[in-house]
């Protein structure tokens, strides 16, 4: 798909240079339409006697319109050789930088997950954990890493269930196996919140609504709970390291971490299930 939109780009460009700057480029459009309608008219059978002639001066008309182009890249072959790579370069590039993470609307191949892991995904039913108090939410000092964090959900049931149990399933991991235990800081997101948080900045999220699988209950944001207070910030070389484990456990559960991305978000994780964000 996106060779495709690499491909209309580039021929969009060619066509709107060529018409902008060249007379003969308008005048062989004009000739085109018209040569078109010369044909639509006479399968109507307004032009029944004169056809062949028509058609005959129509493909006359396209050899020495072909002539022409050739002669105009003759005489303009300097702004060709610049004005080509001016269009192939910035196409090439983004095909080359591509990322699966740049679209929104992006679904991958089925993750491969674990086989004792997706017998634990088939068994036992996780419970979500007790509500932290609001409160907590709401300090200073989570406020300068996470603006508006207070205001977001955190309501599990608004989660899909297929989420939800991987996720449950990440905490338990961290819990058990590395002792970090972890906190709910937003799953689902409504479209209004997410423009709004779109508005904030790139530094905040480049997703606007319905780009985002916070819309789809597919993706949440954590982080940890210590000693009765909440530890975002990824300064802290303790918090580094959970999210490093966090990243790791997740994606064995077949959820897309955040922690890979350029704009890094340790935090969040997702699941993109095929034939969602086209919904």
């Amino acid at each position: 798909m996106l060779i495709f939109i690499a491909l209309l780009y580039f021929c969009l460009a060619c066509s709107l240079i060529w018409l902008v700057m060249f007379p003969s480029g308008r005048a062989s459009v004009l000739h085109l339409l018209a040569t078109l309608q010369r044909r639509l008219l006479w399968r109507a059978g307004s032009m029944q006697h004169a056809g062949a002639a028509a058609v005959g001066a129509g493909w006359s008309g396209t050899r020495l319109q072909l002539r022409n182009w050739r002669a105009l890249l003759r005489r303009h072959w300097a702004f060709c050789a610049i004005g080509a790579p001016l269009i192939l370069i910035p196409t090439l590039l983004a095909l080359l930088m591509r990322k699966p993470d740049m679209l929104p609307g992006y679904e991958p191949v089925e993750t491969v997950v674990d086989a004792q892991v997706a017998a634990l995904l088939k068994g036992e039913q996780l419970v979500p954990p007790a509500a932290l108090p609001p409160i907590a939410f709401g300090t200073r000092e989570v406020e300068l890493v996470r603006p508006m964090l207070v205001n977001a959900s955190r309501n599990w049931g608004l989660l899909h269930p297929e989420y939800s149990q991987r996720l449950l399933l990440a905490f338990k991991i961290m819990k058990e196996k590395y002792g970090y235990e972890m906190a709910l800081l937003e799953g689902y997101r409504s479209p209004a919140r997410q423009d709004a948080l779109a508005q904030m900045g790139s530094t905040v999220t480049n997703a606007r609504a319905f780009q985002s699988w916070h819309q789809y209950g597919l993706a949440a944001d954590c982080a940890f709970w210590r000693d009765g207070k909440l530890v975002i910030s990824e300064k802290d070389p303790w918090a580094m390291r959970g999210y490093q484990l966090y990243g790791e456990v997740a994606e064995s559960l077949g959820l897309t971490w955040g922690g890979r991305w350029t704009m890094m978000d340790f935090g969040h994780t997702e699941l993109r299930l095929r034939g969602v964000m086209r919904r």
